[in-house]
């Protein structure tokens, strides 16, 4: 089954998301781009507020958008936001030389963390691989435009497809996110990650506006559905 990842960012959005059908809660600031960062602060307060409501979802947050140049920065980041209680800490890629050290680097911390490739100048699948290779929690696609689409317009069918095959490995979470909304459910399903992310579907004016709850509850519902009758077909 494909679980839902929600970007939340503060406490009563990441409540109503746990709420509402969210099965992992991530921490992260639209406002600062694609994989924005919330202060440590913030995100403290945001697990302490999901583990004293009883909640035990995996919260994941972002380090902010570095290049990859920026060895040291993405390492103190990771490590400044391992220790805030979050789960998992995401790590934006993107397609460049240096990422091949940035993620050896990553692979040296000794905390769970998510390497998110970034789409919009495609994929070096050598990259994936070697990725893959490491033993992360989970790999993850998304987009860093997001008024250029969804991850659907940046990208093909095929090379999702090949995406998730390469970055299948035992153990290794897939995700998908990038501008997703309820009307991709099928392309979701045929893809088959571990989960889909989502933001602006479940907002109120887009990915900088305010989670709505009901938005989030009509998405599960769609995407569950759309699953049950995809699984229907293939029993039949």
């Amino acid at each position: 089954m494909m679980r839902i990842l929600v970007s939340v960012q503060d406490e009563a959005e990441a409540l109503a998301a746990a709420t509402h059908g969210a099965d992992f809660i991530d921490c992260k600031e639209p406002a600062n781009g694609a994989l924005g960062g919330l202060p440590p602060p913030t995100i403290r307060r945001i697990v302490a507020a999901l583990r004293e409501a009883g909640h035990a979802h995996a919260v994941s947050a972002t380090i902010g958008d570095w290049p990859m140049h920026a060895l040291q920065a993405i390492v103190d980041n990771v490590h400044a936001v391992a220790a805030t209680g979050a789960d998992i800490v995401k790590v934006g890629i993107e397609r460049e030389p240096a990422a091949f050290a940035v993620i050896d680097a990553l692979r040296a911390i000794d905390h769970p963390i998510v390497p998110v490739f970034i789409a919009d100048r495609g994929l070096d699948f050598d990259l994936v691989g070697h990725a893959a290779a490491q033993g992360f929690e989970g790999l993850m696609v998304d987009t860093a435009d997001k008024h250029a689409g969804s991850l659907f317009d940046v990208l093909p069918l095929p090379v999702l497809q090949r995406f998730v095959e390469r970055a299948r490995a035992p153990g290794v979470l897939v995700g998908m996110a990038g501008a997703l909304e309820a009307r991709h459910a099928a392309a979701l399903q045929a893809l088959a990650p571990d989960f889909a992310g989502f933001r602006s579907a479940v907002c109120d004016g887009g990915r900088d506006g305010a989670l709505v709850p009901a938005r989030l509850a009509a998405l599960a519902q769609a995407l569950r559905r759309c699953e049950r009758t995809q699984h229907t077909r293939v029993g039949a």
